[in-house]
């Protein structure tokens, strides 16, 4: 349990009632201590460090104003939300941030009630907190939804969508927090003093004092203040231009200085009296109060733990870098990311090729359609995205690219468990999700020779050519096991261990997870179970692989994967090996079941997953007194 005696004032609150019971005048103070906790926790556990050292004051703010759980809090996206789990009884705990069994680096609903709603990915609180604030209007109730809404949220289509479906009358408070990227047209001296004096609290009183005497005269005040109004808003859009939330019919606020207390109290106030669905509008600094992060905001948005060893190169720097080789040769390919260029590998891309490189912000659908209209137009697009987010584009994939058969190649990072990220961000969904579209090729490549050949194979195909990969780089066991001459040509089916004519067992795999294969068949063939291990660097389409497997497999048959099991490599390959007449007699399928799993404290996914290589043990053990039930159920 974590201990807070460097932090004296912090030490002392654990919820929004401590919040506000301390002075107003401590409220620096206990931003500080925050922030330099938020440094030494994120140093220790990794994590989200920048996003979260600019909304600090906000988030004191809040639970200042308002009355959590009652009143509802959500975060876009939810890796902001660090601040808001110290105030909100899960401090003594946050040394767990990040890791197995612990809190989760996102909002999440069951670590309690102060989680209004889970988000690990963006552009989901507008229709969220839509959606809270007219249950509670439904039920007669006055607590208030808020959403705190990071600028890039505003890239995704999700949430002007909700926009758009906004009613005025609700208590409903929409924050956008602008951070880094720029929302608004406002620029120069005189717009800066308006907004100063706009979100002032002398302000505010006056607006409200003028509204209320005028309407209060008899005959000619209503007609007054309508009038003054316009006038108002006439001399505010001169210099403001058109503001496109308020013709949505969102009262607008702002912009607000959103890294002083008093400022966004008094303003979160004032929002709560109008008594309308508003949209208050706060300038933070990313990184604020730790200079390293203020200097570059991108480099501390998340940071690895503390003693971590990064594989060098990662398959993103290898993808990067063969793209920029291959389009030396060929203008015709292009690079997509949604919102994502560093972590994908783009970024050197985008400095060679900048008329060629496309951030369409966090908009994946439009990302993939994008991409298909770029290769109806003949050109060579490349979309590079985590397995994670690709889950947002599922229509985009099989209407829009593959059933018009169009080229595109998609490049699926972080595929199988993130550990740390936990289950919002698992690439665990995307073999299940894409193999049953026609028209969709799946390479697997664990090599960086692999991965360049697979990408070769796939700019030069018809249809849409996935390519997926984990986080980091490459495995030695995996090299020195699979790839003994260090070359890769045609990706195909490479095999290790025990002769086909001598082996008891065989597991065919592939990705990452071959290293627990691996372990598993050297365990087992020191027991007497000579056990043989295919490495697979495609999945589809199955028939093909299909021919490929049956020629290698030797005995019963296990067939592992880092996925979900329902509609995924195991089942899918199993079900080609019968139809065409070459199944196993006995097999059995490892793969992670259809639950969002949880691990206990101190347990690795592949662990909880019943993945890992002491499982395979058991799994094949298991075989031979149960004699195969995938098989038989099959």
């Amino acid at each position: 349990m974590e201990t807070f005696d460097r932090w004296p004032l912090l030490s002392g609150v654990s919820s929004p009632a401590d919040v506000r019971a301390l002075p107003a005048d401590k409220m620096p103070e206990l931003a500080a201590e925050i922030r330099d906790y938020l440094v030494y926790r994120t140093g220790e556990n990794g994590g989200h460090l920048a996003s979260n050292l600019g909304v600090v004051e906000l988030t004191l703010a809040l639970h200042r104003v308002f009355d959590a759980p009652r009143d509802h809090i959500l975060f876009d996206v939810g890796h902001q939300s660090y601040v808001h789990k110290l105030l909100t009884e899960r401090k003594e705990f946050f040394d767990t941030l990040r890791c197995p069994g612990g809190l989760s680096g996102f909002t999440k609903r069951a670590e309690g009630e102060y989680d209004a709603f889970g988000a690990g990915h963006s552009s989901t609180a507008v229709s969220a907190a839509l959606g809270l604030a007219v249950a509670e209007a439904k039920k007669g109730s006055d607590a208030y939804t808020v959403a705190v809404v990071g600028d890039g949220a505003l890239t995704g289509g999700l949430s002007y969508e909700g926009l758009n479906n906004c009613p005025p009358d609700l208590k409903l408070i929409l924050i956008i927090n602008e951070n880094e990227m720029s929302i608004s047209r406002n620029t120069g001296h005189l717009a800066g003093h308006l907004s100063k004096i706009r979100a002032s609290h002398r302000y505010l009183k006056t607006k409200e004092f003028a509204s209320g005497t005028l309407t209060r005269l008899p005959l000619v005040g209503k007609p007054l203040y309508r009038f003054f109004r316009w006038i108002k808003r006439s001399i505010k859009y001169l210099f403001y231009r058109e503001n496109l939330f308020e013709h949505m019919g969102i009262r607008y606020l702002g912009p607000v200085e959103g890294n002083d207390v008093a400022s966004l109290v008094a303003c979160l106030q004032h929002a709560k009296k109008l008594n309308c669905s508003v949209l208050l509008h706060v300038k933070t600094q990313k990184g604020k109060g730790y200079a390293p992060a203020e200097k570059d905001p991108n480099a501390y948005h998340a940071l690895c733990p503390r003693g971590a060893v990064k594989k060098s190169p990662c398959f993103a720097r290898i993808l990067g870098d063969e793209l920029v080789r291959l389009a030396a040769a060929d203008p015709r390919i292009l690079a997509i990311t949604a919102a994502m260029g560093n972590g994908t590998g783009l970024e050197d891309f985008r400095k060679t090729f900048p008329d060629r490189f496309f951030d369409v912000g966090i908009a994946e659908g439009h990302a993939v359609t994008f991409a298909a209209g770029l290769a109806a137009g003949g050109e060579k697009p490349v979309f590079a995205v985590y397995s994670t987010f690709l889950q947002r584009a599922y229509d985009n994939v099989l209407h829009d690219a593959a059933l018009q058969n169009l080229p595109l190649v998609l490049c699926v990072d972080h595929a199988g468990f993130n550990e740390h990220d936990g289950v919002t961000h698992h690439g665990i969904f995307d073999v299940a999700m894409l193999s049953g579209i026609p028209n969709v090729r799946i390479f697997a490549p664990v090599s960086a020779m692999g991965l360049r050949v697979a990408l070769s194979a796939a700019l030069s195909a018809d249809g849409v050519s996935v390519l997926r990969y984990p986080a980091g780089g490459e495995n030695e066991e995996i090299l020195a096991a699979f790839y003994p001459d260090g070359t890769a040509t045609t990706p195909g089916v490479r095999a290790y261990g025990a002769e086909r004519e001598n082996a008891a067992l065989t597991i065919v795999t592939h990705g990452r997870i071959a290293a627990e294969a691996l372990a598993a068949a050297r365990a087992l063939t020191s027991r007497g179970t000579p056990t043989r291990v295919l490495l697979c660097e495609y999945i589809t389409p199955y028939l093909s692989l299909a021919a490929d497997v049956a020629e290698k497999l030797g005995g019963d048959v296990i067939f592992l994967e880092e996925e979900v099991r329902a509609g995924g490599f195991g089942m899918n390959l199993a079900d080609a090996l019968c139809r065409e007449g070459k199944a196993p007699q006995k097999y059995t399928i490892l793969a992670a079941e259809n639950a969002f799993l949880t691990p206990k404290k101190g347990e690795s996914y592949l662990a909880a997953a019943g993945l890992d290589a002491a499982a395979i043990v058991r799994a094949a053990e298991n075989m031979k007194k149960t004699g195969g039930k995938d098989h038989a159920e099959s």
